[in-house]
């Protein structure tokens, strides 16, 4: 069952800006992996940004320098600011907290983030042209 609540999903246009939160009530932020996966129109599931404790952010390649993780312990929440947005960007973004993976090529991230000990289930990011 999700128990990590995400907000600010919606439609923007490209060069635009979003910012997604993640919710987490009752989990001590400064002690649990977390992280962002999208799932794309294509079926691709990628784990787009994660931090853990005490580290720094990791971001994949096709979000570096355009999207900013962070989190507020003292809210229980983890955003993802999401900058200079592009059309492939559009997809589902789930957060999940646990210890995360790199999720195999074919994967459907609604599966993959099933397997944390917490999860949420997905806001949608459109971006148009």
């Amino acid at each position: 069952e999700a128990d990590l609540v995400e907000g600010g999903g919606g439609s923007v246009q490209a060069g635009g800006s979003l910012r997604l939160s993640c919710t987490a009530s009752g989990i001590d932020l400064g002690n649990v992996d977390m992280g962002w996966y999208r799932h794309s129109p294509d079926q691709k599931c990628e784990l787009v940004s994660s931090i853990s404790p005490g580290g720094s952010p990791y971001y994949a390649d096709s979000v570096k320098g355009r999207f900013l993780l962070s989190k507020d312990h003292a809210k229980s929440t983890m955003f993802l600011e999401m900058n200079n947005l592009r059309r492939e960007d559009t997809g589902v973004y789930f957060c999940a907290m646990d210890d995360l993976i790199v999720p195999p090529a074919g994967s459907d991230c609604l599966v993959v983030v099933r397997f944390f000990q917490h999860w949420g289930q997905g806001t949608q990011i459109y971006v148009s042209s």
